[in-house]
């Protein structure tokens, strides 16, 4: 029964979240001075320069800035404590992966940018690569066989080559993994676990957080059953034959 009553509850703070939203190539930089305003050790003139830099035009910079907004400069009201939470850990070590942070964020923030991270870990589980085409059909089986899918599946793959997750190889055919990004700030991981939990939408059991495909390009090196139970956003729970599961708090 515990699993019971999360369901709704998830389903209401999806509701409000918009079906695609991550329609641009953000580079890591970008993602970098937007979490750096936001920690107040940056200025907006900083991240603007950077915008100026790319000569986008009016539509494109004003799209760039609401996913930078939503990412980390103003996020939707039900994520705005989990974006809090991701800005202290970046104060309190400026040297953690901005990457892991900011993907976090993403998966959290854009169900569209997480389906294509899942997809992207899961059919490059064995060989450590993919077609982008195998990725592309896929996506196009959950959001529609349109052209706003395939161009908006295409940012995503850029951003996330960007962020150091992927290479694009072969003029982008073939999707290569890089070397995983090895997390293992306690607080960083606990709040990567969380932004797990909102991608999902509903219990996980606690030996299978390590492997959720969405977050492939990171390790979470720190042992994640004692490290759930001991935070105050995850709440751990018994699932049959002995195995425990892990959800969202809720407050």
């Amino acid at each position: 029964g515990g699993l019971q009553g999360w369901r709704p509850q998830l389903n209401r703070m999806k509701s409000s979240a918009p079906r695609i939203g991550f329609d641009r190539f953000i580079p890591l930089e970008w993602a970098e001075a937007a979490l750096r305003v936001r920690a107040d050790l940056g200025t907006l003139d900083d991240l603007n320069a950077l915008l100026d830099a790319a000569e986008l035009g009016v539509a494109a910079r004003k799209k760039t800035r609401t996913v930078l907004n939503r990412l980390w400069l103003a996020p939707r009201p039900e994520l705005a404590d989990f974006a809090e939470r991701g800005v202290a850990i970046f104060k309190a070590d400026p040297s953690i992966s901005i990457s892991a942070l900011t993907w976090g964020m993403a998966i959290a923030t854009y169900p569209f940018f997480g389906k294509v991270a899942e997809l992207v870990g899961r059919v490059s589980a064995l060989q450590g690569d993919c077609a982008s085409a195998e990725v592309h059909r896929r996506m196009s089986e959950t959001y529609g066989e349109r052209e706003g899918t395939y161009r908006m599946t295409n940012m995503v793959l850029q951003s996330q080559a960007s962020w150091g997750a992927i290479q694009r190889i072969e003029n982008g055919k073939r999707l290569l993994r890089l070397k995983p990004i090895v997390v293992s700030d306690v607080q960083a991981v606990a709040w990567l676990v969380e932004a797990v939990l909102r991608y999902v939408g509903k219990a996980v059991v606690v030996p299978a957080l390590s492997s959720q495909a969405v977050l492939y390009p990171f390790v979470l090196d720190q042992p994640l059953g004692y490290l759930v139970s001991k935070s105050s956003n995850l709440e751990v729970g018994l699932a049959g034959a002995g195995s425990q599961f892990v959800c969202l708090r809720q407050r």
